[in-house]
């Protein structure tokens, strides 16, 4: 069986005149992709119109559009080299670029950005930039085309590269490297160029292969949305596509965005030669798990180690289609997945003309065709991803009064306001972008960011046991700091009394300010007294699963009593009382007054070290 050779989408943009369709004709020639019959119907072209042999015109699809010398339609174009296959998606026309890369109908992974180097960056220049940065395609290459009208000059390369990078940079976009070429002339096309012995680098064709490819969907995160639930004798069975990665028979998975948590119990087969204990992306599948939960269809299967995103609030470059504009305050429908769920545009950000790619002033509205970057909020919780990273489960539509109406992308939400149900008032608010993301604070500190929450009663000693894990940690070179109940009354929550309204309150900052010490890769220390169950569960939903640690320090009514100054037993019971967690958590045992406070820590220690 003959093995499959390895495919790469790269987009063309630039300007009109930037010699892109050339670029794009000498590949094909170069690469022998084109037929003889179509070179000589070329070549008497271009002796009828008087010129010598024009590459563009292998790609023009219409005999107006050479007469316009202009290229108008979107095309996806095939070669190859030795060592793979290549679809270059020419884009010509921004609105339909965007429409087919907005809606899935193309997937360009790399890009390669075509200027002038007599005329270096144009306006155009600016905005296919910002289309790039629209999309999310981070690989990019510029490509410095006619060289030879400038010399070949480094000087002139130079120049445009420190020009294209400050305008680049502003828009988050960092470009791989620049090649100096001349389409039309093939210098440093196929291969190197002894015109520019200044360029060290590879040749287009050498860079395309040097390129490394995306992760395949099977080596992605496991993705399988819910699409129906199956009774079928005595068994439950899970039904759907496997959207990326793969599923094992024993798997410990998350069912998002309930945060329920199972184990793959079988992977279903109609026939015995279907048999399998696993199954990978693009196979539609049935499976049945340990717990009898409440599956329904639009929830989003992974793995507990790699979860989607869940939120209602995040995000989105769009492509409007509507009859009727996109606005605030209506109520619309997105479909993403399997999930259907009803949303609003909670801000309208930026809105540009997919024809011109000027932005717009009036952001009151989307208009018919135009792109926006926009957060949209959902009536419920969803699961999603981030677009660059799974493109399956961050794309959406948008439907308008039964009618498919827009198409988007989703481009994120801070990390620190993931997984709650946002309920803000305010409608001239918009989450911010950041440019250093939790992921970066962790790579760069050398640790995971954590939130230790030690819990009990008063007088239990969790704040004498605190203070020495801080203590160790710091001095083992941690982040580290300990965000102590007690003295938070004293500021943020000094408008709070001692009621059980307020008790959950207190403990609802608490979370949220954990949780955003958490995000900056802080391992963060609470001890609170936190009695609710439901108030420890709301902290471990919005801090996540994997980067929190319940410890419950468990210490006899007489221990408290002794140990507690203020004497808050005295005048009631009801400091005694306190709800166990539902789910696992460690238990560290206080029988005696002076405890060792020291070996408690270094119980914790250990338990974060395993972690």
């Amino acid at each position: 069986m003959e093995e499959m050779r390895e495919s790469v989408n790269i987009v063309v943009v630039g300007h009109v005149d930037h010699g892109k369709s050339t670029l794009i004709g000498r590949i094909l020639y170069d690469t022998n992709t084109l037929s003889e019959g179509a070179i000589e119907k070329v070549k008497k072209l271009s002796a009828e119109k008087g010129k010598s042999f024009e590459y563009a015109y292998l790609l023009d699809a219409f005999e107006e559009e050479q007469q316009q010398g202009i290229t108008i339609d979107t095309t996806q174009l095939q070669f190859a080299t030795q060592k793979r296959d290549y679809v270059i998606i020419d884009a010509p026309g921004h609105k339909e670029f965007l429409k087919n890369m907005i809606s899935g109908a193309a997937n360009a992974e790399v890009a390669f950005l075509m200027v002038d180097a007599s005329e270096g960056i144009q306006e155009q220049s600016r905005r296919h930039g910002y289309i790039l940065s629209l999309l999310g395609i981070e690989k990019v290459y510029v490509v410095i085309n006619k060289m030879d009208l400038v010399a070949y000059s480094e000087e002139r390369y130079e120049q445009i590269q420190q020009d294209f990078n400050e305008f680049l940079y502003n828009l988050n976009i960092f470009p791989i490297r620049y090649i100096p070429i001349s389409a039309f002339l093939g210098e440093n096309v196929v291969e190197k160029s002894d015109k520019m012995p200044w360029y060290k680098y590879d040749s287009i064709l050498e860079t395309m292969d040097s390129i490394t490819k995306e992760e395949g969907v099977k080596n992605m995160p496991l993705r399988f949305p819910i699409q129906d639930v199956y009774k079928f004798d005595h068994r439950r069975i899970i039904a759907g596509r496997i959207e990326s990665g793969s599923i094992h028979v024993g798997d410990e998975i998350l069912i998002s965005p309930t945060n329920k948590v199972t184990k793959v119990k079988s992977i279903e087969y109609w026939a015995e030669k279907d048999k399998g204990d696993m199954a990978t992306a693009g196979m539609s599948v049935g499976i049945t798990v340990e717990d009898e939960f409440f599956n329904k269809r639009g929830e989003i299967i992974s793995l507990k180690k790699d979860a989607p995103i869940t939120g209602n609030l995040f995000n989105a470059n769009i492509f409007w289609m509507g009859k009727s504009d996109l606005v605030k305050n209506k109520s619309y429908k997105l479909k993403l997945g399997t999930q259907e769920v009803e949303c609003e545009i909670f801000s309208i950000n930026r809105v540009i003309d997919a024809s011109t790619l000027e932005t717009l002033d009036d952001s009151s509205a989307v208009h018919k065709s135009d792109v926006a970057e926009v957060t949209i909020k959902t009536k419920q919780m969803i699961g999603f991803d981030e677009f660059k990273n799974i493109r399956n489960t961050g794309r959406f539509v948008i439907v308008d009064e039964l009618n498919v109406s827009g198409g988007g992308i989703i481009s994120g939400i801070d990390s620190s306001l993931q997984n709650r149900e946002l309920t803000t008032k305010s409608t001239n608010l918009a989450p911010r972008k950041r440019l250093v993301s939790r992921k970066d604070r962790e790579q760069k500190y050398q640790q995971t960011g954590k939130v230790i929450w030690i819990s009990g009663l008063p007088g239990c000693g969790k704040n004498e046991i605190a203070v020495k894990v801080e203590k160790k940690l710091f001095d083992l070179g941690k982040k580290v700091y300990y965000l102590d109940s007690a003295n938070i009354r004293f500021g943020l929550s000094s408008d709070l009394t001692f009621t059980e309204a307020d008790a959950h309150e207190q403990t609802r900052r608490l979370a949220e300010v954990a949780s955003l010490f958490a995000d900056s890769g802080m391992i963060t220390i609470v001890t609170s007294v936190s009695k609710f169950k439901q108030d420890r569960e709301y902290a471990r939903h919005i801090i996540g699963e994997q980067k929190y640690i319940e410890i419950f320090v468990e210490a006899t009514e007489e221990v408290c009593r002794k140990r507690n100054p203020k004497g808050v037993f005295e005048d009631s019971d009801a400091h005694l009382f306190y709800e166990k967690a539902e789910y696992p958590v460690v238990t560290l045992y206080i029988d005696e007054a002076e405890f060792n406070s020291d070996k408690k820590a270094e119980a914790i220690l250990s338990l974060i070290q395993e972690k």
